[in-house]
């Protein structure tokens, strides 16, 4: 007699419809799997066992075989635990085995028969609704988020011994219920907290509404993180399939999600001391996102970026213009979705007082050309603002005086309004904003700036590439759509050059 469950193989944040294929036959009383799982999965077999025991359901006797088809198809993970119990129920004739075969079962089991968490349940679900599934078995604490998905209908356990009655359609009592997810806190960093640097706050707001890339370089402690913890606070809220991406991707590494998608965009700051797989990701056979696809949709800031090394701020380039980043291994492939808003921040040299008035640099000339050069200059073109922070030269201990920081709420409502403009602009493209768009679409398909020749000049005279060209365009648009123009003129011309060029504007 043979039964059979479904359950689901993730490779990145796409998934796989997994049989869970059960057979009893003649021979001594084991349990044999087989389908390439890893070594979590392949301890299911003693952990399902002892929970079913433990909750008063039946076991098999004799010889079990548990196949999980398709069979070469590299499996991990302890998901399956919850469809390797329902198929060796059904096998057994405690369950009608057309019934489980209807439904996706999602759910690792205690030796006490508690149905825990897994990670990765929203990527999962979905993939499964795409594949023609309606009903789905998952941990009761997951509730809320299996609930995201539209058009499945949810079977919430918390203990195994309710399978039974979930798979018959009998009320279920919940035998342990989970306390109340406290909700999130919705506190930020706000730019109301920021005096001064009037000329970084124009070039955090010019990149939030255009999603540009910035490269902030100044003294110890004159405040580039300060200002770019910042930016997610004027950052539109995400809609639509960016906030199911991005939920997914936190949802399968590992984050509870809750019963709500994540409409914020993320923030990540890994510490320079980051391994290159926590970076981009990795892993062995079970690859996970790293901290570049966890600021999908939204920022990835490296502070101290030249301590990370060329080796991992290379990596980026890929990544950068591509918006994916592909993780290979000899079994298999997986592309997890990298379109962040990359923010950096460097001091002038190892010591930090390079070039700043009033302090006396103790660096040598090649250990400051050696710590420039950490961040390579194909990275550098990558990106659009470069901007150097300079001290604050007034006290604002005191709280007073007639500066009044704009609030971060006040910045987003223009940011918006850019956004709206860019989206109409850009209707029937796959782009959404300034920062995204193609350089062919830019020169071709849009009005001009009234006047290009700064422009030319530089280009004719080495100073801009190719590419920075088309960032210096991508940036003036950005500035047209902030000031309400229909089309960019000198002025953001001119600006957009002075905000990619940095210092080396000055010498052209």
């Amino acid at each position: 007699m043979t039964a059979s469950a479904w359950s689901v193989a993730l490779s990145g944040i796409d998934g796989h419809m997994v049989e869970v294929e059960t057979a009893e036959g003649n021979g001594l009383p084991r349990t044999v799997l087989v389908g390439l799982p890893d070594a979590a999965l392949h301890e299911a077999k003693e952990r399902v066992r002892a929970a079913m025991a433990a909750s008063g359901l039946p076991w098999p006797k004799q010889l079990l075989t548990i196949n999980l088809s398709p069979a070469g198809l590299p499996k991990n993970g302890t998901h399956y635990d919850l469809a390797i119990a329902a198929a060796t129920l059904a096998v057994q004739g405690e369950l009608p085995d057309d019934r489980v075969r209807r439904h996706v079962f999602l759910g690792e089991v205690g030796l006490d028969g508690r149905v825990r968490k897994v990670r990765g349940l929203l990527p999962a679900l979905l993939s499964a609704s795409r594949s023609g599934f309606e009903r789905a078995v998952v941990p009761a604490s997951q509730h809320g988020e299996a609930a995201l998905v539209p058009g499945l209908q949810i079977l919430p356990v918390t203990h195994l011994a309710q399978l039974r009655d979930a798979l018959t359609g009998h009320s279920v009592a919940d035998l342990d219920p989970e306390p109340a997810e406290p909700e999130p806190s919705s506190a930020q960093p706000d730019l109301a907290d920021v005096h001064g640097h009037l000329d970084g706050k124009w070039a955090l707001e010019v990149a939030a509404a255009g999603r540009h890339h910035v490269y902030l370089h100044g003294a110890p402690g004159v405040g580039k993180t300060m200002l770019a913890s910042r930016l997610p606070s004027i950052l539109p809220e995400l809609e639509g399939q960016e906030a199911i991406e991005v939920s997914a991707i936190h949802s399968l590494a590992g984050v509870d999600i809750g019963a709500r998608l994540l409409t914020r965009p993320p923030y990540a700051d890994p510490h320079h001391s980051s391994t290159l797989p926590s970076l981009v990701g990795g892993g062995g056979k079970d690859i996970r996102p790293g901290a570049i696809s966890l600021a999908h949709r939204g920022v990835l800031f490296l502070d101290e970026a030249p301590e990370f090394g060329s080796a991992k701020l290379d990596s980026l380039r890929t990544p950068l213009e591509a918006g994916w980043v592909t993780i290979g291994r000899a079994t298999q492939r997986v592309r997890f979705p990298a379109q962040f808003q990359l923010v950096m921040a460097a001091n002038p040299c190892p010591c930090g007082n390079a070039g700043v008035v009033g302090q006396e640099c103790r660096c040598t000339p090649l250990a400051v050309v050696r710590y420039q050069e950490r961040i390579s200059g194909p990275i550098l073109d990558r990106i659009d603002i470069r901007h150097h922070m300079l001290p604050v030269r007034r006290s604002f201990l005191g709280g007073g005086g007639t500066d009044r920081p704009e609030s971060s709420a006040a910045v987003l409502d223009r940011v918006a309004e850019a956004r709206s403009r860019q989206r109409r602009r850009l209707a029937g493209t796959p782009w959404h904003c300034n920062g995204e768009v193609a350089g062919q679409h830019l020169r071709k398909d849009l009005p001009p700036p009234t006047d290009l020749a700064p422009l030319e000049k530089a280009i004719a005279t080495g100073g801009i590439t190719a590419r920075g060209a088309d960032k210096c365009l991508r940036l003036a648009w950005t500035m047209c759509d902030l000031a309400g123009r229909d089309r960019p003129n000198a002025t953001d011309v001119r600006a957009a050059m002075q905000m990619r060029l940095g210092d080396q504007a000055v010498r052209l």
